[in-house]
Protein backbone atom coordinates (compact mmCIF):
# COMPACT_ATOMS: atom_id res chain seq x y z
CA UNK A 1 0.00 0.00 0.00
CA UNK A 2 1.45 3.59 -1.03
CA UNK A 3 2.13 5.90 1.94
CA UNK A 4 1.31 9.43 2.12
CA UNK A 5 1.97 11.88 4.72
CA UNK A 6 0.33 15.17 4.84
CA UNK A 7 0.56 18.71 6.92
CA UNK A 8 -2.14 21.51 7.35
CA UNK A 9 -4.36 18.31 6.87
CA UNK A 10 -7.36 19.34 8.91
CA UNK A 11 -8.85 22.18 6.52
CA UNK A 12 -8.65 23.57 3.00
CA UNK A 13 -6.17 22.61 0.44
CA UNK A 14 -4.74 19.74 3.31
CA UNK A 15 -8.39 18.40 3.82
CA UNK A 16 -8.44 18.05 0.14
CA UNK A 17 -5.11 16.35 -0.69
CA UNK A 18 -5.92 13.67 2.34
CA UNK A 19 -9.56 13.30 0.79
CA UNK A 20 -7.87 12.16 -2.56
CA UNK A 21 -5.26 10.08 -1.29
CA UNK A 22 -7.32 8.11 0.99
CA UNK A 23 -9.71 7.71 -2.27
CA UNK A 24 -6.18 6.27 -4.20
CA UNK A 25 -6.13 3.63 -1.46
CA UNK A 26 -3.35 5.65 0.35
CA UNK A 27 -2.18 5.09 3.86
CA UNK A 28 -2.95 8.62 4.66
CA UNK A 29 -0.46 9.80 7.72
CA UNK A 30 -2.51 13.73 8.34
CA UNK A 31 -1.00 16.16 10.11
CA UNK A 32 -2.71 19.00 12.17
CA UNK A 33 -2.18 20.73 15.60
CA UNK A 34 -5.58 19.49 16.94
CA UNK A 35 -6.76 15.83 15.97
CA UNK A 36 -9.70 15.92 18.45
CA UNK A 37 -11.16 18.77 16.55
CA UNK A 38 -10.16 17.77 13.15
CA UNK A 39 -14.27 16.37 12.46
CA UNK A 40 -14.31 16.43 8.67
CA UNK A 41 -10.37 14.83 8.76
CA UNK A 42 -11.91 11.93 11.03
CA UNK A 43 -15.10 10.99 8.92
CA UNK A 44 -12.83 10.50 5.74
CA UNK A 45 -13.54 6.72 4.80
CA UNK A 46 -9.92 4.60 4.29
CA UNK A 47 -6.82 4.48 5.56
CA UNK A 48 -6.49 7.51 7.38
CA UNK A 49 -4.23 7.92 10.46
CA UNK A 50 -3.68 11.21 12.40
CA UNK A 51 -1.16 12.60 14.23
CA UNK A 52 -0.92 15.84 16.63
CA UNK A 53 1.88 17.87 14.84
CA UNK A 54 2.33 21.71 14.77
CA UNK A 55 4.93 23.50 12.57
CA UNK A 56 5.95 25.59 15.08
CA UNK A 57 6.90 22.94 17.70
CA UNK A 58 10.32 21.09 16.49
CA UNK A 59 9.87 18.31 19.21
CA UNK A 60 6.52 17.34 17.43
CA UNK A 61 8.80 16.86 14.40
CA UNK A 62 10.76 14.94 16.17
CA UNK A 63 8.15 13.02 17.78
CA UNK A 64 6.60 12.38 14.20
CA UNK A 65 9.27 10.71 12.79
CA UNK A 66 10.04 8.41 15.65
CA UNK A 67 6.46 6.89 15.89
CA UNK A 68 6.63 6.34 11.45
CA UNK A 69 10.62 5.19 12.10
CA UNK A 70 9.23 1.61 10.33
CA UNK A 71 7.05 3.44 7.40
CA UNK A 72 8.17 4.15 4.13
CA UNK A 73 6.19 7.40 2.77
CA UNK A 74 5.82 7.66 -0.84
CA UNK A 75 4.04 11.15 -1.02
CA UNK A 76 5.63 13.91 1.83
CA UNK A 77 3.17 17.17 0.78
CA UNK A 78 3.93 19.76 3.22
CA UNK A 79 1.40 21.83 3.01
CA UNK A 80 1.05 23.45 6.26
CA UNK A 81 1.03 27.44 6.12
CA UNK A 82 0.38 31.09 7.81
CA UNK A 83 -0.55 34.21 6.51
CA UNK A 84 1.58 36.07 8.53
CA UNK A 85 1.31 40.01 9.33
CA UNK A 86 0.22 41.96 6.79
CA UNK A 87 2.47 44.93 8.11
CA UNK A 88 4.57 47.89 5.90
CA UNK A 89 8.39 48.27 6.14
CA UNK A 90 8.32 51.22 8.28
CA UNK A 91 5.65 49.30 11.16
CA UNK A 92 7.40 45.37 11.04
CA UNK A 93 6.37 42.98 13.28
CA UNK A 94 9.15 41.61 13.74
CA UNK A 95 7.95 38.08 15.61
CA UNK A 96 4.94 38.00 13.31
CA UNK A 97 7.73 37.61 10.52
CA UNK A 98 9.63 35.19 12.63
CA UNK A 99 6.68 32.89 12.97
CA UNK A 100 6.08 32.94 9.18
CA UNK A 101 9.46 32.27 8.04
CA UNK A 102 9.46 29.18 11.13
CA UNK A 103 6.11 27.77 9.85
CA UNK A 104 6.69 28.54 6.11
CA UNK A 105 10.28 27.56 5.78
CA UNK A 106 12.10 26.00 8.21
CA UNK A 107 9.21 23.56 9.60
CA UNK A 108 8.99 21.82 6.28
CA UNK A 109 12.75 21.74 5.67
CA UNK A 110 13.25 19.93 9.20
CA UNK A 111 10.58 17.84 8.34
CA UNK A 112 11.98 16.38 5.04
CA UNK A 113 14.83 16.05 6.92
CA UNK A 114 13.61 14.03 9.56
CA UNK A 115 11.89 11.81 7.73
CA UNK A 116 14.59 11.84 4.40
CA UNK A 117 15.36 7.90 5.84
CA UNK A 118 11.38 7.06 5.11
CA UNK A 119 10.92 8.77 1.90
CA UNK A 120 14.05 7.17 0.87
CA UNK A 121 13.06 3.76 1.90
CA UNK A 122 9.42 4.10 -0.42
CA UNK A 123 9.02 3.22 -3.93
CA UNK A 124 7.43 6.74 -5.40
CA UNK A 125 10.05 8.89 -3.01
CA UNK A 126 8.39 11.94 -3.71
CA UNK A 127 8.77 15.60 -1.67
CA UNK A 128 6.32 18.28 -2.39
CA UNK A 129 6.46 21.48 -0.83
CA UNK A 130 3.39 24.10 -1.42
CA UNK A 131 4.70 27.61 -2.58
CA UNK A 132 2.95 29.70 -4.11
CA UNK A 133 3.17 32.61 -7.10
CA UNK A 134 3.50 35.21 -4.21
CA UNK A 135 6.68 33.44 -4.16
CA UNK A 136 7.99 34.60 -7.51
CA UNK A 137 10.64 37.76 -7.71
CA UNK A 138 9.78 37.83 -11.39
CA UNK A 139 6.65 38.36 -11.18
CA UNK A 140 5.90 40.43 -8.38
CA UNK A 141 4.45 43.31 -9.98
CA UNK A 142 1.61 43.51 -6.94
CA UNK A 143 3.88 43.65 -3.78
CA UNK A 144 2.04 43.27 -0.20
CA UNK A 145 1.76 40.25 1.78
CA UNK A 146 5.77 40.87 2.59
CA UNK A 147 6.13 38.29 5.48
CA UNK A 148 3.95 35.80 3.19
CA UNK A 149 6.09 36.26 -0.09
CA UNK A 150 9.77 36.06 1.57
CA UNK A 151 8.88 33.10 3.80
CA UNK A 152 7.63 31.40 0.72
CA UNK A 153 11.03 32.78 -1.74
CA UNK A 154 12.92 31.58 1.40
CA UNK A 155 10.69 28.15 1.02
CA UNK A 156 11.91 27.95 -2.58
CA UNK A 157 15.18 28.12 -2.01
CA UNK A 158 15.09 25.71 1.27
CA UNK A 159 13.72 22.94 -0.88
CA UNK A 160 15.92 23.19 -4.40
CA UNK A 161 18.80 23.05 -1.83
CA UNK A 162 17.21 19.80 -0.77
CA UNK A 163 16.40 18.57 -4.04
CA UNK A 164 20.45 18.87 -4.53
CA UNK A 165 21.12 17.45 -1.16
CA UNK A 166 18.62 14.36 -1.62
CA UNK A 167 19.42 13.47 -5.21
CA UNK A 168 21.86 10.47 -4.99
CA UNK A 169 18.92 9.19 -2.93
CA UNK A 170 16.66 9.18 -6.11
CA UNK A 171 14.11 11.50 -4.26
CA UNK A 172 12.54 13.87 -5.85
CA UNK A 173 11.52 17.06 -4.56
CA UNK A 174 9.14 19.99 -6.24
CA UNK A 175 7.40 22.62 -5.26
CA UNK A 176 3.74 23.32 -6.60
CA UNK A 177 1.88 26.80 -6.85
CA UNK A 178 -1.62 25.46 -6.12
CA UNK A 179 -3.08 28.85 -7.36
CA UNK A 180 -5.60 31.03 -6.16
CA UNK A 181 -7.75 28.33 -4.06
CA UNK A 182 -11.06 29.20 -2.05
CA UNK A 183 -9.47 28.52 1.56
CA UNK A 184 -9.15 30.23 4.72
CA UNK A 185 -6.01 32.03 3.23
CA UNK A 186 -7.40 32.36 -0.48
CA UNK A 187 -10.59 33.97 0.55
CA UNK A 188 -14.02 33.31 -0.74
CA UNK A 189 -13.20 35.12 -4.33
CA UNK A 190 -10.61 32.77 -5.66
CA UNK A 191 -11.90 31.12 -8.93
CA UNK A 192 -10.64 27.26 -7.60
CA UNK A 193 -11.98 25.08 -5.36
CA UNK A 194 -9.26 23.26 -2.76
CA UNK A 195 -10.41 19.55 -4.87
CA UNK A 196 -10.09 21.32 -8.27
CA UNK A 197 -6.18 21.96 -7.18
CA UNK A 198 -5.30 19.27 -5.43
CA UNK A 199 -6.07 17.18 -8.60
CA UNK A 200 -4.07 18.86 -10.90
CA UNK A 201 -0.96 18.78 -8.29
CA UNK A 202 -1.90 15.19 -8.11
CA UNK A 203 -1.58 14.71 -11.60
CA UNK A 204 1.51 16.60 -11.34
CA UNK A 205 3.02 14.37 -8.60
CA UNK A 206 2.43 11.40 -10.44
CA UNK A 207 4.22 12.32 -13.88
CA UNK A 208 7.58 13.76 -12.29
CA UNK A 209 10.67 12.70 -12.87
CA UNK A 210 13.97 12.77 -11.40
CA UNK A 211 14.51 15.71 -14.28
CA UNK A 212 12.03 17.26 -12.30
CA UNK A 213 13.41 17.60 -9.34
CA UNK A 214 13.96 21.11 -7.78
CA UNK A 215 11.44 22.87 -10.12
CA UNK A 216 9.02 25.18 -9.14
CA UNK A 217 5.47 24.22 -11.34
CA UNK A 218 2.19 25.06 -11.38
CA UNK A 219 -1.11 23.06 -10.27
CA UNK A 220 -1.27 22.37 -14.27
CA UNK A 221 2.34 21.32 -14.43
CA UNK A 222 3.95 24.83 -15.88
CA UNK A 223 6.99 25.86 -14.76
CA UNK A 224 6.72 28.80 -12.76
CA UNK A 225 9.19 31.97 -12.77
CA UNK A 226 11.83 32.28 -9.47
Amino acid sequence: MPTALVTGANRGLGLAFARAYAERGFRVHACCRRPEQAHLLRAIPGDVVLHRWDARDPTATRQLAEALACEPIDHLVANAAVTGPRDRPEALDIPGWFEALHVNCLAPLQLAAALRRQVAASRARRMIAISSALASLADNRSGGLWAYRCSKAALNMAWRNLAIEVAREGIVCVLLDPGWVRTDMGGPAAPLAPEESVAGMLAVIDRLTPADSGRFLSFQGEPRAW
